[in-house]
């Protein structure tokens, strides 16, 4: 049978296996008689168990991608030794499943011995407990079996697969891949929200579908072209082609010819993934204020589809004081009410607070790559800027018109010392016909350090936004390059940034629109962090509600845990 077959055949325990592994993950039936395993890439599972064994036994495995426990370093301590691998997992499992418990079914609450899982605080930790003499009982059938050699052996595949796709590139070192790895930090997931699975999208809807296209080795695109590669020249845009307003000149344009750029820049550090540490103060971004076409258009569009599936994102809470039934005791009304009752008179037994989700306590924004690697030609006959441009504007409109805090940035670079971002509308600007001009105006070209971008965005975004909820949308190929920013060092830093926002209360969505980028590379680029890739904007609405809804509440989990 073809993995699509099985896929098929298993629509709604993928989805729930890639939402809490935090990135795509198949599910596939196992041999007959074989306990539930995965490879890190695919869980297998027993298909003659029973409903609820199944999706107890998809729910281990993917905690256990999630939360770092087959690590290539970890993992390569268990192979031949498959008594140390079953005392492992019989305390690396319960470790794993409250790791993303606010990320189960409810139905799963009672999966995980919490007794036995918080002795433990990382897979490392579970291996030196596992290596020690104590007697440990036996994981649950349910938990399956580790397979080490299987692990590893699609580790290597991975990184052979990503070596393949970028030639004449030099192939990366095993210490690479593993330091790809290592990024995670073994955090809790910051993945697709349990609404997902009663979400009338899924299932067999088109979200089931998306996932099963996400799922996929490559993705095709109606060009019949490959990914663009990020070591090659298509991240440079020829003059001759280039339009009178190419973001890649306003780096060298005079005040006279062209921006009006900002004397002094922000500088950010960048993650060196060779030498496991930070390079302080690496990056220089500054705000490029955007020339405008006089041709450009000046209308924005209707964004009702986007809006729909956002409308019950970022509210706050709207507290009802005085009520007869509540959450929470209303003092003024409680201390009113038994003075009229020691008065001899009827007390109103109104006295309670009620909390309602009601106000919109939500600011986004939204980072737009316009590099040179999204003029490539794209899917629907359209470049794939053009399509990120048009997803982008639906979406600024969408929550805009739900009463968002919304800014708009793009980006691109050349080199650590030239990331230009350009503010196409601030938090403080009216969405208006200037703001539709100066996106429509936006032209690709350079490059993208997309690890600058994000941190510059989340400043931008922490200090400027004035709501508790902060919501940190990537449009982006996933083709991170620049000098001196390779592409396994460029994704690694991503990577990182991105976990930085999400360790300070922001939620990060990243989103792929028309490209043919490979589901490994923008793994690779985007690690944990929610993201999807769709064909066409058209296609936005299926997927943003349950990867929005995924952000925000990891971040809020974040925020409290702060």
């Amino acid at each position: 049978m073809s993995d699509e077959r099985d896929e098929d055949r298993h629509p709604g325990l993928a989805m729930l296996a890639s939402a809490l592994a935090g990135r795509p993950v198949a599910v596939a039936p196992a041999g007959a008689g074989e306990p539930p395993w995965t490879d890190g890439q695919t869980v297998f599972v027993d298909t003659s168990a029973s409903a609820r064994e199944r999706l107890e036994s998809v729910a281990v495995q993917a905690s256990l991608i999630a939360a770092g426990s087959l690590a290539p370093e970890i993992v390569g301590d268990l192979v031949r030794h498959s008594r140390l691998t079953k005392r492992y997992l019989a305390v690396e499992g319960h470790r794993a499943l409250i790791a993303i418990e606010s990320l189960l079914p409810g139905v799963l609450g009672g999966l995980a011995d919490r007794r036995t899982g918080s002795r433990s605080d990382s897979a490392a930790t579970s291996l030196a407990i596992a290596a020690g003499k104590e007697t440990l009982a036996d994981p649950p059938v349910v938990f399956g079996v580790i397979r080490p050699k299987k692990v590893l052996a699609a580790v290597g595949r991975s990184a052979q697969q990503a070596d393949q796709e970028t030639p004449g590139h030099v192939p990366r070192r095993r210490d690479d891949k593993q330091a790809l790895e290592e990024l995670d930090d073994g955090e809790v997931d910051d993945t697709d929200d349990p609404d997902l699975f009663s979400s009338p999208v899924g299932g067999g809807g088109f979200l089931g579908k998306w996932l099963k296209k996400m799922l996929s080795s490559a993705r095709k695109t109606g060009s019949g072209g490959g990914p663009p590669g990020a070591d090659s020249p298509t991240h440079r845009i020829n003059s001759a082609t280039r339009g009178v307003n190419a973001v890649s000149s306003l780096a060298s344009a005079s005040s006279e010819e062209g921006a009006d750029i900002a004397a002094h820049g922000f500088t950010y550090p960048e993650w060196d993934v060779a030498r496991k540490r930070y390079r302080p103060e690496w990056c220089t971004v500054r705000e490029v204020e955007p020339r405008v076409k006089a041709s450009a258009p000046q209308g924005i569009d209707s964004a009702i589809g986007v809006r729909r599936p956002l409308a019950r994102l970022g509210m706050g809470l709207h507290r009802r004081h005085r009520q007869s039934q509540g959450d929470d005791i209303d003092v003024d009304a409680a201390v009113e009410a038994r003075v009229e009752s020691r008065a001899g008179s009827t007390p109103d037994e109104s006295v309670y607070l009620d909390s309602l989700r009601r106000r919109r306590d939500l600011s986004v924004l939204l980072l737009l790559d316009i590099s040179g690697s999204t003029a490539e030609p794209g899917s629907a006959g359209r470049t794939v800027h053009q399509q990120q441009r048009e997803a982008v504007a639906n979406l600024a409109v969408a929550l805009h018109d739900l009463g968002d805090r919304v800014a708009l940035y793009a980006y691109f670079s050349q080199g650590r010392k030239d990331v230009t971002m350009v503010p196409v509308k601030r938090f403080h600007d009216h969405l208006d016909a200037r703001v539709s001009r100066r996106l429509n105006s936006l032209e690709p070209g350079a490059y993208s350090r997309l690890g600058a971008a994000i941190r510059h965005g989340s400043a931008v975004l922490a200090t400027r936004g004035g709501t508790s909820r902060r919501l940190l949308v990537v449009l982006s190929d996933g083709l991170a390059y620049d000098h001196g920013y390779e592409r396994a060092y460029g994704a690694a830093d991503a990577r990182r940034a991105l976990t930085e926002a999400r360790r300070r209360g922001t939620g990060c969505v990243c989103l792929t629109v028309g490209a043919s980028t490979d589901v490994a590379s923008l793994r690779a680029v985007f690690g944990s962090a929610a993201h999807a890739t769709v064909g066409r904007p058209d296609q936005l609405p299926g997927v943003i509600g349950p990867l929005f809804r995924s952000a925000l509440r990891a971040a809020e989990v974040r925020r409290r845990v702060a």
